[in-house]
């Protein structure tokens, strides 16, 4: 089977007609009526074109098991990585895929095999799983966790600070080897744009590997690896680039690629040691068929068996987003300007504000908001102890315990997906409780507009102890 097969399973559908932004687009996607998908950051989405793609694949590997698992599925598999590759404006041969952006930050880690004299630094707030495998790390090899603490909004100097703070108390009064850095594109909550490309830079003018966790990356916000030049990066195709669950592509430099030998969990494709016991070796791989491929890009073809159809879709997501959405640039500029506008607007029905720069001059444009999800303060304040830094701003419609707290932000979830057939996640950071939004090709203004009067019933229903079952 070759490469023009392999096209001919995602592109033989007719084409698909340039549709408008907003409600017309509503048509190519597979929700229920009834629901307002207002949380694409968390989970993703895919049209129905590209769901019919993924059941092609499925179709042909239940038609001939052997041969798809054998000798079809890694054409398909090349075919994706190319596109995936060439949207990150990177080497094909650095990129791979994985299940989500968690396995892609744990593989890498896993492969530092660090010691326990060495340090890696991540930021607060991170995502929790990342920082549950940093400290399960930490409970199996003895390798240092090291947290920039800060709470948003925080000016980007003021963040670049604490880094080097961090760094230089690891290095010269605990005298650790700091080796690696966390870091996200987009921090999941509150959703807001990190400075990735600053950091890049100064872990590369500091000797410290960097690791980016771009989850809301690709098809959020415009990248290009060959510019950036990161470490080792990892980013969702599932949430922001309409593949199907899960899928992730992960990249690495063939300067950095001799540190990964093992997929996680270890399948056929692990690279021995050159002291090991083990072979290299594959069930799947015919020796008397050559192969220009790196180790790199063996060692993640197969891991064990599983459903890898998703990884397979982003050709038809890409058509998809050229035919129906117009192109990378028009869906990014249109998500970010709704973005922007849906904050805007569920700010002015709460008498609150968006989460951004605490330092801009008028008339600059944050940073912070250059993406797809913003996020606004509900007027729900949290009782804080006494020593820890409180922000002045308005009286809130109510003062929760942080205990208390806890009890509001699962009960507004419940009852927006219960009463109100919506979702947008409610979250704690710092001294008030606040809201993500997410923006999408599917959606407009409206929508938020909605979703403002929404959000400012249920918090005075949760400031009047609703929440309680009052």
């Amino acid at each position: 089977m070759d490469r023009a097969m392999a096209d001919l399973a995602v592109n033989d559908s007719p084409k698909d007609q340039l549709t408008p932004f907003g409600k017309p687009m509503l048509k190519h996607w597979l929700f229920d009526p009834a629901y307002k998908n207002l949380n694409h950051g968390s989970f993703g989405a895919h049209p129905a074109a590209v769901g019919a793609a993924q059941r092609k694949f499925l179709d042909i590997a239940d038609a001939n098991p052997d041969i798809y698992v054998r000798q079809q599925h890694v054409v398909y598999l090349d075919a994706a990585r190319e596109a995936t590759a060439k949207i990150l404006n990177a080497p094909t041969d650095e990129c791979v895929f994985v299940k989500n952006a968690t396995t892609g930050v744990a593989t890498v880690l896993h492969n530092l095999a660090f010691k326990s004299n060495e340090a890696v630094v991540y930021f607060d707030p991170v995502y929790g799983a990342v920082e549950r495998g940093i400290i399960s790390l930490n409970e199996r090899n003895g390798v240092q966790g090291r947290k920039v603490a800060f709470q948003f909004p925080i000016a980007e100097d003021e963040l670049v600070r604490r880094f080097h703070e961090v760094v230089r108390h690891a290095r010269e009064v605990e005298k650790l080897t700091v080796r690696a850095a966390v870091f996200d594109t987009v921090v999941s909550n509150p959703g807001v744009r990190f400075p990735f490309e600053r950091f890049t830079a100064i872990c590369r003018e500091e000797g410290i590997l960097s690791v980016i966790d771009g989850a809301h990356g690709i098809g959020n916000i415009h990248l290009d690896l060959s510019k950036l030049q990161p470490d080792f990066f990892t980013s969702n195709c599932h949430k922001w680039l309409y593949t199907p669950r899960s899928a992730a592509v992960l990249y690495v430099p063939k300067r950095n690629q001799h540190f990964v030998r093992t997929t996680l969990p270890t399948s056929w494709g692990f690279i021995p040691a050159p002291t090991s016991a083990a072979t290299k070796g594959s069930v799947l791989k015919d020796p008397q068929v050559p192969t220009a491929k790196t180790p790199f890009e063996e060692l993640f073809e197969f891991v064990a068996t599983s459903d890898d159809s998703a990884y397979l879709c982003v050709p038809a997501a890409l058509k998809f987003r050229e035919e129906v959405c117009g192109g990378e640039d028009a869906i990014i500029s249109y998500c970010e300007r709704l973005a922007n506008d849906a904050a805007d607007a569920v700010s002015a029905a709460l008498g609150t504000d968006v989460l951004q720069e605490p330092d801009l001059k008028p008339g600059e444009i944050s940073n912070m908001r250059r993406c797809t999800m913003t996020t606004v303060r509900l007027p729900l304040a949290i009782d804080i102890p006494s020593g820890e830094e409180k922000i002045q701003q308005p009286e809130p419609l109510a003062t929760f315990s942080a205990e208390d707290a806890l009890l509001v932000e699962a009960w507004i979830k419940r009852t927006l997906m219960d009463q109100y057939k919506t979702f947008v996640p409610p979250f704690a950071h710092g001294p008030w409780l606040w809201v993500r939004l997410s923006a999408q090709v599917y959606l407009e203004k409206s929508d938020f507009e909605w979703l403002g009067g929404v959000l400012r019933d249920v918090c005075e229903r949760a400031a009047k102890g609703e929440y309680r079952g009052n």
